[in-house]
């Protein structure tokens, strides 16, 4: 999980994330104001969370940018921990907060292993 947290820590200073965790699962919250369900994407794969978002910003049309420190884009590609998993993992956005739930992969089996007597 460690990396997960080095790699949030690293991205830009403009986004901030936050990394919780439960027994069964992570949550990270990312700040991306002007952001939409349909204007990021999530996905879990190869062991990595990778994101891309756009922004909407509206400038009124009598004004200009002096300077401009929100980027329009974030394109993250974050380490995944080893027993977190993509599979029914959710993601909800509201009022430009990203909140994704990504559940722990079982470590032990449910199952029990019958074992039997060898006969010599």
């Amino acid at each position: 999980m460690s990396a997960l947290r080095d790699a949030l820590r690293d991205l830009p200073d403009a986004v901030f994330a936050d990394l919780l965790e439960s027994e069964s699962a992570y949550l990270v919250v990312i700040d991306l104001p002007g952001a939409t369900a349909d204007t990021v994407d999530a996905r879990a794969e190869d062991g990595r969370l990778r994101l891309e978002a756009q922004r909407e910003k509206d400038l009124p049309a009598e004004f200009q940018y002096v300077q401009e420190d929100r980027s329009l884009f974030l394109d993250a590609e974050l380490p995944l921990p080893p027993d977190a998993t993509g599979t029914d993992a959710e993601a909800t956005i509201e009022r430009g907060a990203l909140r994704l739930r990504l559940p722990k992969t079982s470590s032990t089996a449910d199952e029990s292993i019958p074992i039997s007597d060898s006969e010599a």
